[in-house]
């Protein structure tokens, strides 16, 4: 019996499988890095496995930009218009989800930044996320009162202070970065927080379960 025939009969894997190891590699090692022969490899699978779920590798790598946009660009946008009473609780909404553990992956998108530089068509899509995220700020602005000239300005300190915290890897404690949000918050959108909704940020992200 043939190695493919043993290793795809009764399981051959799955296409969130492949997936994931895909993405564990971009991550650790880089796009070089997602190759068919040593993803298979670590999965204990046959090259043929690949096959049943992916064309090819362009296929797969386009899933990898698919997962990133899933779960980085989907999320900001549906934060900037989540409800919220007040613009700085609207604010504190999109601040939320670049918290650690939370819904932005910015594992993935440090890696996808990385692939961007050697890939043009990478970089025209990231371009496109770049500006939808900003677009999305923007409206979020515009929707609580800002000019648009203000609104894009303030988009665009927003996202880049986050990206930047994310392209720098800031060694930041999680109580330094909390006493820094409220001044954040204050420079995004001329207003304060008030006590009772850094109380409600710090409960949504965790915080409150950690400290007790």
């Amino acid at each position: 019996m043939s190695e493919d025939t043993a290793q795809t009969r009764g399981w051959r894997g799955s296409q969130e499988l492949w997936l994931d190891a895909a993405y564990g590699a971009l991550v650790d090692k880089g796009v070089d890095a997602v190759k068919i022969m040593p993803l298979a490899n670590a999965l204990e699978l046959s090259r043929t496995s690949f096959y049943w779920f992916f064309k090819d590798r362009k296929e797969l790598l386009a899933g990898l930009l698919d997962r990133w946009e899933r779960s980085t660009t989907l999320p900001l946008i549906a934060a900037t218009e989540d409800y919220a009473a007040t613009v700085t609780e609207a604010m504190l909404n999109v601040i939320a989800i670049f918290m650690p553990q939370n819904s932005f992956d910015a594992p993935l998108e440090t890696a996808v930044r990385a692939w961007a530089q050697q890939d043009p068509q990478v970089l025209a899509r990231l371009q496109q996320a770049d500006e939808r995220r900003l677009e999305a700020l923007r409206q979020m602005l515009i929707r609580w009162g800002h000019g648009a000239e203000d609104a894009d300005v303030r988009a665009r300190t927003i996202y880049l202070v986050q990206i930047g915290y994310i392209a720098t890897r800031v060694a930041e404690s999680l109580e330094e970065r909390l006493q820094r949000h409220p001044h954040y918050v204050e420079v995004y959108t001329g207003q304060r927080p008030t006590e009772a909704e850094m109380a409600r940020f710090k409960a949504r992200i965790g915080y409150a379960a950690q400290a007790g």
